[in-house]
């Protein structure tokens, strides 16, 4: 019985030579077909059968070989490339590992969609963040590389910064600056802390965040665009400043065209419904996810909720329906505090995430229209009336932020001045019954995401 094996030409010749040297009683006939040539070996032994089989062993181990070499050549290329051009340091395999005590367990800081996080201490015995890469189809060697290249072209102290890297034995590592203080979705969702994170606090950190994702929008030409702004993504330093992090999937603007087309991905509750329908990603797209930034510093609910009802499984869009029907306060975070100017800047937020969350692209406001606002709400706490400035030792913790002594966890302060500020920062914007009327189409609201169908635990 014939064996019949399709190989590439230069194998198949080399199969022709070996067959021919061992001089055995075999009629050999070899023909070109579809860019490979197909071998037909008519033997009468099994011996000679034994024999070939082996030669195409040798021939697969060849080809396997000239792969690795392939991919270690490719590595080093791109190690020279990350190392020059970005001036971004290389690690060697041999110090994560031992830096991170083998990955131990113990080390482990969290797991992503993308990585797992370990905490590790380099030469400098400094701690840093060490990202292991998941070997998975939706994030490879050309991620990484993205990271690498945005990340060392950026600068900004609400960014987080890259230390270096690691492409080694097959795996893909990232070194990044330490924060001790885990993700504002850790604090919102009770996993970190020792109590409610306060609403100055949240504040502050959506504040800076707006902040830094402006400066990618506005500051760097042509725009970066991050395409996964979220919670988890927003890291805490010492002192619980934000730093945006998670670059894989960013990707640069077109500065003459308001979009560029490139297929929906990021995180299931976040992903703009417009970039999702049409494929058309702009710095909007970034306002979008960070409106829903905005509703969870509000309410501390869970972006995507299979446990709520239908309606309100995705977090965007329970919200836009409560600040519409101007039940804001239903869908405040209760561990918080009800004082009046809490409560008179949560609103003021709610309106500002509800202006992110348009459907349309068009309606939103930009990243730096977003940060000035938040600032300028940010700003109205000093203009108010506090009945006491003396505040106990331990408010330096973010849980204790806001506490007057002599009053409990409750500000004293004057009603007037609070509605005069928040008057005075609402001047230029747009009326919230002017952007009721694109949402009563249901055709036009996001509450039906097609995404949650791939929700990301």
């Amino acid at each position: 019985m014939p064996y019949q094996l399709l190989l590439p030409t230069h194998h198949a010749k080399i199969l022709y030579k070996l067959i021919a040297v061992s001089n055995c009683n075999a009629t050999k006939y070899i023909s070109g077909e579809c860019g490979g040539t197909r071998v037909l070996v008519l033997i009468g032994g099994i011996v000679v059968g034994a024999s070939i089989m082996s030669i195409v062993a040798f021939i697969c181990y060849c080809i396997r070989k000239r792969a690795i070499l392939r991919n270690q050549l490719s590595a080093k290329r791109l190690i020279s490339e990350a190392s020059g051009s970005f001036n971004v340091p290389f690690y060697p395999y041999k110090e994560i590992h031992k830096a991170t005590n083998g990955f131990s367990d113990k080390q482990w800081l969290g797991i992503g969609a993308y990585g797992t996080v370990y905490a590790g201490k380099l030469n400098n015995n400094e701690w840093v963040a060490i990202k292991k890469i998941r070997h998975i189809e939706t994030y490879g060697i050309d991620q990484v590389m993205n990271e690498i290249k945005l990340l060392s072209s950026v600068s900004h102290p609400h960014l987080v910064r890259l230390l270096g890297f690691c492409i080694e034995k097959g795996e893909q590592i990232l070194v990044y600056e330490f924060m001790p203080n885990g993700t504002l979705s850790q604090h919102l969702q009770k996993e970190r802390g020792k109590g409610t994170l306060p609403w100055t606090t949240r504040l502050s950190i959506v504040t800076e965040t707006a902040h830094a994702i402006a400066y990618l929008h506005s500051s760097m030409n042509p725009p970066i665009y991050h395409r996964d702004i979220k919670s988890s993504n927003i890291l805490l330093d010492y002192n619980f400043r934000s730093k945006v992090a998670d670059f894989g999937l960013s990707r640069v603007g077109i500065t003459d065209e308001s979009h560029i087309s490139t297929a929906p991905q990021g995180t299931p509750g976040y992903v703009d419904p417009q970039y999702h329908q049409n494929f058309h990603l702009s710095d909007k797209s970034d306002v979008y996810s960070f409106g829903v930034v905005l509703v969870e510093i509000i309410t501390a609910l869970k972006v995507v909720d299979l446990s709520r009802r239908s309606t309100e499984v995705n977090l965007a869009a329970l919200a836009l329906n409560k600040i519409s029907q101007g039940r804001v306060n239903e869908i405040i975070d209760p561990f918080l505090d009800r004082d009046t100017w809490t409560v008179s800047s949560i609103h003021r937020v709610a309106e500002l995430a509800f202006r992110c969350l348009a459907f349309h692209g068009d309606m939103r406001p930009s990243m730096t229209e977003v940060a000035d606002e938040l600032e300028m709400i940010r700003g109205c706490e000093d203009d108010v009336t506090i009945a006491s400035l003396s505040v106990a030792s331990s408010s330096s913790s973010p849980y204790n932020r806001g506490k007057v002594a002599g009053v409990g966890s409750r500000r004293v302060v004057v009603p007037q001045m609070i509605s005069n500020c928040l008057t005075k920062s609402k001047e230029n914007d747009m009326s919230l019954d002017s952007l009721r009327n694109p949402w009563l189409s249901e055709q036009t609201s996001p509450s039906a995401n097609s995404l949650l169908g791939n929700v990301i635990q």
